[in-house]
């Protein structure tokens, strides 16, 4: 009974490391598509529009970031 023992230990160390990764990965694609929203909606914005929201294009990349990484 101690070497089945022995070897169902490992199992269940090991069957938690998957549901991490895949806990990771859907963080990182939620992010990511956090980013891509953002940077999309503002580059359809007009030159005015932007001003009115105190951006002008060279910014719509670092606020995209900011919205999906820095804020979270």
């Amino acid at each position: 009974m101690a070497a089945v023992n022995q070897i169902a230990t490992p199992k269940s160390v090991f069957s938690a490391l998957p549901t991490a990764w895949i806990d990771e990965l859907s963080t990182k694609f939620t992010r990511y598509r956090l980013y891509r929203q953002t940077y999309n909606e503002l580059s359809e914005l007009t030159g005015r529009e932007l001003a009115d929201l105190g951006l002008n294009r060279s910014m719509i990349k670092r606020v995209a970031y900011q919205a999906a990484y820095e804020n979270n």
